[in-house]
């Protein structure tokens, strides 16, 4: 089962999308899949083009069974229906041919990533409940636990090794960010089992 995710900020979100989806195919997948990110240019505005879609399709079609978009909320209560919207055309557009879901990150990816660490690594007095209410999550929550994991001098400014030790507890993630995280994984999962 091969996966492209279409993320708004390839060079950070890559690092923590691959992870996580990899953890889920590995979790569900009866066969070997692989994750690949689709490097888009010009951030969210880019990524949430039926151009851009259209774009990923005609160079991977080839090798990949699903298609999905990952955006951040960023607090915008109406990007939901925007996504939703852009899925109803790349349905109406592709048919069957193409598999392509939408998600949304309440508020940004970094959020699903905290999901996955040991409590220990927030800082002092954090609770998950701050991290899940704020909207500049990379800002207020990501960085000092980067910068307290000594992280946020490598790829991603800490994605990287960040967003592979939250993967291993990708039931965490799920339990937590039930409303986005696990709502994208369930529906991956109807598909993965056609």
């Amino acid at each position: 089962m091969n996966l492209l995710i279409i993320p708004e900020d390839h060079t950070n979100d890559q690092y923590i999308l691959k992870p996580l989806f990899q953890a889920l195919l590995k979790q569900n997948a009866k066969r070997q899949g692989t994750v690949e990110i689709y490097p888009v240019r010009g951030g969210r505005t880019i990524a949430m083009r039926i151009e851009t879609i259209r774009q990923a399709v005609r160079e991977y079609s080839w090798g990949i069974d699903h298609f999905i978009l990952c955006m951040d909320r960023d607090g915008d209560l109406n990007r939901a229906a925007k996504i939703d919207h852009l899925c109803r055309q790349v349905g109406e557009e592709f048919g069957d041919r193409v598999s392509f879901l939408g998600g949304l990150a309440h508020e940004e990816l970094e959020t699903w990533l905290l999901a996955g660490l040991p409590k220990e690594m927030l800082p002092d007095g954090v609770t998950w409940q701050d991290i899940r209410t704020e909207i500049s999550v990379k800002e207020r929550h990501f960085a000092p636990v980067a910068a307290l994991a000594k992280a946020a001098d490598g790829p991603g400014g800490g994605r990287q090794r960040l967003g592979i030790e939250a993967a291993r507890s990708i039931q965490a993630i799920r339990q937590k960010c039930r409303e986005d995280f696990d709502e994208l994984a369930r529906r991956l999962e109807a598909k993965l089992v056609l």
